[in-house]
């Protein structure tokens, strides 16, 4: 968890547009993209869960204003820092306009119709809207893509790369400045490496490994207590 200090959110833009904008269309071959998708939201969003003024979201439209829709795309996970959530979400996208600031972080999930367009036309819509951080994963180590995992940072309207350690275990690994965490590209899975604790943050299989353990726990104690019972009213009916 992380112990950044708690904002308070605020309205950072002019959100005076009722209407929601119309659900996205499906993606095609989603079915490649969606576990490790779903996955990156729930492990970013469990980590700034303490943040109320941290949006994490994929699933709505990133646009600037919503005069021209030619520009309009649907990132996988958008993360911004020091705005209002419920506004975004009711909005059922991030309207820069609106929102008053940019996301702060964009990451794609490679797949065999969105590799070429992830670090090419997104790229540069990203860099355009004036994202922070934008960050591309492939889950098949390059087939999608030319390489596994790549990051960018905007300086001066442009995006620069992010410096990538190749590890001997098989390990890539890039910082991310804005969340404070590492990006690892492990086994075909990404996962986040906190510094400050010097372990991984827990993805969804684990979460719910552990909450299964928990639930295991509690039920052979409750057997336990049981047994015991039964074992002290035998014990005083002899």
């Amino acid at each position: 968890m992380t112990t950044r200090l708690i904002e308070t959110p605020r309205l950072t833009g002019d959100y005076t547009f009722p209407n929601p904008l119309p659900k996205p269309p499906p993606r095609p071959h989603s079915m490649q993209q969606e576990p490790a998708v779903t996955e990156i939201r729930a492990t970013i969003r469990h980590h700034f869960s303490d943040r109320p003024d941290v949006f994490v979201s994929g699933k709505g439209y990133l646009c600037f204003d919503t005069r021209d829709r030619a520009g309009w795309l649907v990132p996988d996970c958008v993360v911004a820092f020091g705005v209002d959530p419920r506004a975004i979400f009711i909005r059922n996208g991030y309207v820069i306009s609106e929102v008053g600031k940019p996301p702060d972080f964009i990451i794609e999930v490679d797949s065999s119709s969105t590799g070429a367009a992830d670090y090419t036309t997104k790229r540069d819509r990203y860099s355009e809207y004036g994202a922070i951080e934008y960050w591309w994963f492939d889950p098949t180590g390059g087939a999608f893509h030319n390489r596994p995992l790549a990051g960018d940072t905007l300086v001066d309207g442009e995006y620069q790369p992010i410096p990538l350690r190749y590890e001997p275990d098989g390990v890539i690994r890039g910082h991310s400045a804005v969340l404070g965490l590492d990006l690892c590209w492990v086994n075909g899975r990404l996962r986040f490496y906190d510094p400050a604790s010097g372990e991984y943050l827990r993805n969804i299989s684990e979460a719910e490994a552990e909450r299964d353990e928990a639930q295991a726990r509690a039920q052979r104690a409750e057997t336990e207590i049981r047994r015991l019972r039964e074992e002290l009213r035998r014990i005083r009916t002899e």
